[in-house]
């Protein structure tokens, strides 16, 4: 029998090893920038066009590499970061797989510029598909500028794969925030089409987080810190009141690592338990350091997730102090009703001396002396001259003009359409309704009666009626008297921005969105002006867990989240008038049956299954 097993050749093996390792634009920015990091740089440039599928390039000025590091950094396992199996429990650098670079350029056309500081002239190399095509002296500066052209430029079916450029954009900024948050001491620049998203100086990590999220999240974060022997823990969490819907600033490291851990997320959401909503996920910037050696984070080609050797003593850690800090900052309410709050010293004063009090005294006050003193003879505080009130009224005649009543156009009524297809029963002309539990809302048809979900068939009614409005482009806006402030941060107002047409389509008005705030002028009829900037914070999280980026997807989901954000909802009472017309509009709808997010709306009831139930 012939022999059937062959090695395989090395560009092969590269692209077999490049499907764990580049997923997609943002992993090839987080081998780039963390390699980056190794190199000992001290300021970091990543450009990015068209989301990084045209280009990706990352500009440091770290120690560089000589001609043969340059050459050998691109072979399969090539590394500076270990030398021996034992290496792995003692890692303090990124990188140590040796697989990034040679996997990137198996896919992409690459293009280094690297020198060492001792060096009078660099190496210029270029690269595609794991072939080297270019290699000559070049002048360049210290450091290294790596550029990713063509990513999957040889597997079509990969490239076909990812999504649109904002969907791979905010990937991208994710990863690259990761980056920044554990590396304050680095100064960081982020480019996309020309222009610059996020410049980052040297600074702490609470200044950090506030330079990246926008100079609102200051008032949210309270600091911990908690040193044991297994661990050290610092950095900050979100004040309750702060919680969102949605789970995106949270953020776990681990040892200068980004980690993803459900178990310490959990600990986490155990300490916050009776603080927030059960459907609400509170926001923290969390830095554990370990022993190495108690750790292993060479599991997945990501790093991503690591293994600890005693995970139950850190969860009990971590509970204990972020409940800690919670009460410390008086944020989570303490029951003793044997405590004195007059002899409760601030935190602030807790290293203050003590100063002697002085009183100043007023030799010649004389309390016997008495004093005529008249109140001001302009303060009245009878009722208001209602007499001329007809005046109110004079010259209304001629604003009218002489319009006749009849010309006046009223709304026609509304449109009542049938519960069934096939069949042809309509609600009765007066039909009864009445509220059950505050919940579903009865009502009687011809064969029976059909019971409703009254949050379920608000939110179909609302969202065809956006729908149909961002689909016209003509939405009604009632404008606001004063214009409403909002902040958000750099990465919420560029998808602000994304879908600021079809927000204006619904019935928003802005101003120019710019920098980290903006002003809103008017509002759609639905939306209440207390309730916009929930409305677009629901809006921008429910759009960054969307996949398609068409604009019919986009007044998709606007018209969702506005629907399930304004709807009655579950616990709300309803009059008589309200129930007929939320029943009349539900049924007057092009889908009835289902809500936006296909769920049953009502069920029927017919008298013959009710008369079955009495036999």
């Amino acid at each position: 029998m012939a022999d059937i097993i062959k090695l395989l050749p090395d560009h092969v093996a590269n692209q077999i090893a490049a499907g764990e390792v580049v997923q997609r634009p943002a992993s090839v920015v987080k081998e780039l920038l963390e390699n980056a990091i190794d190199a000992q740089a001290t300021e970091i440039k990543l450009i990015i066009k068209d989301g990084g599928k045209s280009l990706i390039q990352v500009v440091d000025n770290g120690i560089g590499m000589s001609v043969t590091d340059a050459r050998l950094s691109f072979e399969r396992h090539a590394t500076s970061k270990i030398e021996k199996a034992e290496d792995l429990f003692r890692l303090d650098t990124k990188g140590f797989r040796g697989e990034a670079l040679a996997s990137i350029a198996a896919i992409a056309h690459v293009e280094m510029l690297t020198k060492t500081d001792h060096d009078e002239v660099g190496t210029h190399l270029k690269i595609e598909g794991s072939k080297i095509v270019h290699q000559e002296v070049a002048v360049t500066p210290k450091g290294t500028s790596l550029t990713v052209k063509n990513l999957f430029f040889n597997i079509p079916a990969r490239r076909n794969f990812l999504k649109s450029h904002q969907v791979e954009l905010r990937h991208i900024t994710d990863e690259f925030h990761r980056v920044a948050l554990t590396h304050p001491n680095i100064e960081f620049h982020y480019y996309n089409n020309g222009s610059e998203l996020f410049g980052l100086p040297k600074a702490n990590h609470r200044q950090r987080i506030v330079h990246v999220f926008g100079s609102k999240t200051n008032q949210k974060l309270v600091p911990i810190h908690e040193e044991t022997q297994v661990v050290k823990i610092s950095g900050f969490i979100n004040k309750p009141q702060f919680a969102k819907r949605s789970r995106g600033e949270q953020f776990f490291f681990v040892n200068h690592r980004f980690i993803r851990s459900p178990y310490l997320h959990h600990a986490v959401v155990a300490a916050f338990e009776g603080l927030i909503k059960s459907d609400t996920h509170p926001g923290y910037f969390i830095y554990l350091e370990v022993d190495p050696a108690t750790i292993d984070i060479n599991i997945h080609p990501t790093k991503t997730e690591v293994k600890f050797d005693d995970e139950q003593t850190l969860y009990a850690i971590l509970r204990s102090c972020v409940k800690h800090s919670l009460g410390q900052f008086n944020i989570a309410p303490a029951l003793d009703f044997e405590h004195d709050e007059n002899m409760q010293t601030p935190y602030a004063y807790k290293n203050k001396t003590i100063v002697q009090p002085k009183v100043t005294v007023d030799a010649g006050f004389n309390p016997f002396v008495e004093t005529n003193q008249k109140a001001p003879a302009n303060r009245t505080y009878g009722k208001p001259n209602t007499q001329s009130w007809e005046n109110l009224y004079v010259g209304l005649e001629s604003k009218m003009g002489n319009q006749n009543p009849n010309d006046v156009y009223f709304e026609s009524d509304t449109i009542t359409g049938s519960i069934f297809e096939n069949q042809k029963e309509e609600i009765e002309s007066v039909a009864t309704t009445f509220q059950l539990r505050r919940k579903y809302i009865v009502t009687t048809i011809k064969s029976g009666m059909v019971v409703i979900d009254q949050s379920r068939a608000h939110q179909r009614v609302l969202y065809e009626k956006f729908l149909r409005n961002s689909t016209i482009k003509e939405a009604v806006s009632q404008q606001l008297l004063f214009p409403l402030s909002l902040s958000f941060s750099k990465a919420d107002m560029a998808i602000l921005k994304d879908i600021q047409n079809n927000l204006t389509a619904i019935g928003f008005a802005f101003e120019e969105i710019q920098g980290e705030s903006f002003q809103i002028t008017g509002v759609p009829l639905m939306v209440a002006e207390s309730e916009a900037g929930m409305v677009l914070d629901q809006l921008i999280s429910d759009y960054q867990l969307e996949v398609d980026e068409n604009s019919f997807s986009q007044a998709d989901i606007l018209s969702k989240t506005l629907a399930k954000t304004l709807s009655v909802k579950t616990g709300e009472v309803l009059d008589n008038e309200s129930q007929l017309a939320l029943v009349n509009d539900l049924f007057a709808c092009k889908e009835s049956r289902v809500s936006p997010f296909n769920k049953p709306i009502f069920v029927t009831i017919t008298e013959d299954e009710i008369d079955k139930k009495f036999m």
